[in-house]
Formats: C-alpha cells, structure tokens, sequence
C-alpha cells in the first residue's frame, strides 16, 4: 500500500501528473488544490498518497497535505461518492472549507460544489458531521472533558475555531454570544457546535 511518494515531477496536467521514483513513474491523480501547488516539471515533489484497490485496477490519488488525503477518505466512506467525486469536491473547495461546511450542515456551500445534489451533500453532513467537528477540534487538549472553567472552554473553543481558519475576532464574538445565552455552563463541544452554526451563518 503506497502512502507517500518522493520524486520528480515529470509530467502534469489539470486532473493528474507522473512522478518518477528511482526509475519508476507512478501516475497519479490529483484535485485542481493540488496541482495549483505542483512544482514545475524535473523539480521534486512529495505527495500524500491513498491507494485505492479495485479488481481491475490500483490508482494513486495524491494530496499537497495530510489534511486533504484524511478529507478525501472520509468522503469516499460515504455511500455513492467514489475516489472520481471526492477529488472533484476538493477541486471546488478546500479541504478547510469542506470541514466547515460539513460541521455546520451548510447545504448551500456543499450543494454549491459542481457535481454534489442534495441527497449527496445531506449524506456528507449526516454520516460525517461528528468527524469533520473532531477534526476542526481536534488541536484542542484532550483529557480535560470532565472539569473546565468558563475560561477554559473559551479559550480552547477560540483555539479550535481559529485552527478551523475563521478570524479570532468573529470567533470570540460568537463564543461570547453562546455563553451569555447559556443557561448552564455549556461544554466546550456545545460551544463548538453552536458557534460553527453562528459562523456559517
């Protein structure tokens, strides 16, 4: 199973490229995301890898960034979006963009995307909306669930959405508007939830 490679680019287009390893070219296809970052031809390049197996045929999916190979398996655990779609979504949209738009449920961003209907975008949000949550939080320390001040919460929820890439000052806003709405003192995933919903609005 191959999962990185480190090469030269020697050939590359639109919707994939070759990169030679040791004498060996490997073709591998890539988003718009990625290829915008390719290096020009004969020059070195490291790509994230999935290996996707099939009976007939074994193809390279390459990613610039750990970040975009976890998003693109998530998505092509969702029934009906195979490897094909899954790299046209991450032509249409960061890998960020997609976290946020899935934990925030945002029909209209994903509906957006060329190639994604409803029922596809509402399979995303319904199967994968808890990991793309853990994934936009999960810089956040671990182990401390149980006992948190107020503070704490709104620190490390200002930590995770900043990560998730919204500015600090829309972020801290939105954090403060749950807690005074509050009437018990929300956990921190509460606050997380809440707030995406605020920001994508």
């Amino acid at each position: 199973m191959i999962a990185r490679l480190s090469g030269t680019i020697i050939q590359k287009s639109v919707t994939q490229c070759v990169v030679d390893v040791h004498g060996t070219g490997y073709r591998v296809f890539v988003p718009l995301s990625t290829v915008y970052e390719l290096p020009d031809i004969e020059q070195p390049v490291v790509l994230q890898i999935h290996t996707h197996v099939r009976e007939d045929a074994i193809t390279l999916y390459g990613f610039c960034t750990e970040e975009e190979r976890n998003v693109f398996q998530l998505m092509i655990s969702v029934t009906g979006i195979g490897p094909k779609l899954a790299v046209n979504i991450l032509s249409g949209i960061t890998a960020g963009e997609w976290v946020r738009a899935v934990a925030a449920e945002d029909l209209k961003r994903l509906t957006g995307i060329p190639g994604v209907g409803r029922k596809t975008a509402e399979r995303m949000i319904l199967e994968l909306r808890d990991k793309a949550v853990k994934l936009g939080s999960e810089a956040v320390p671990s182990g401390i669930t149980a006992v948190r001040t107020g503070e704490q919460v709104r620190d490390d929820a200002l930590s995770a959405l900043v990560n998730l890439g919204y500015k600090g000052s829309l972020a801290r806003d939105a954090i403060e508007r749950i807690m005074k709405e509050a009437e018990q003192p929300p956990s921190l995933d509460q606050v997380l939830k809440k707030a995406l919903r605020i920001l994508a609005g």
